[in-house]
C-alpha cells in the first residue's frame, strides 16, 4: 500500500466536504478528492448522533481497521474522508471491509480486486 498519511486540520476536511465527490452507504459515508500531496491521506470522523464517546471511537477504530484490511495499492494521491453513521456502531470491521471495497473501487481509488478473503 502506497505511504498513507491523516487528515489533521478543519479545513482538510472541509475542503473534502465541499469539493469532494461522496459514496454513501447506509454504515458510512465516503468523501474523496485528489491532492498534490505526495500520498494519500485518510480523515475518520464520528459525530455526536453516533452516542457516547465509548461507541464513537469503537466506529473510528473499526474503519481504520477495516481500511488497514485493504490489499490494492491506491491508486494516485487522494484525501478520504469516512464518516461514521449510526449503523457503524453495530457493524464489526469485515461488514465496514466489504461495504468500503465497493465505495473505494467506484471512486476509482484502488483497482478493482478478483477476490476478497
Amino acid at each position: 500500500m502506497n505511504s498513507v498519511e491523516t487528515l489533521k486540520t478543519n479545513s482538510d476536511f472541509r475542503r473534502a466536504y465541499a469539493r469532494g465527490k461522496s459514496y454513501t452507504n447506509p454504515a458510512l459515508v465516503l468523501y474523496v478528492r485528489k491532492n498534490r500531496a505526495g500520498s494519500c491521506r485518510i480523515g475518520i470522523t464520528a459525530s455526536k448522533k453516533i452516542g457516547n464517546a465509548v461507541q464513537r471511537n469503537r466506529a473510528r477504530r473499526v474503519i481504520r481497521e477495516a481500511f488497514r484490511q485493504i490489499k490494492s495499492p491506491l491508486k494516485g494521491h487522494y484525501d478520504l474522508v469516512f464518516v461514521a453513521r449510526t449503523k457503524t456502531v453495530f457493524k464489526k470491521s469485515t461488514d465496514i471491509y466489504k461495504i468500503m471495497l465497493p465505495m473505494l473501487t467506484n471512486a476509482g481509488v484502488i483497482e478493482n480486486e478478483s477476490t476478497s478473503s
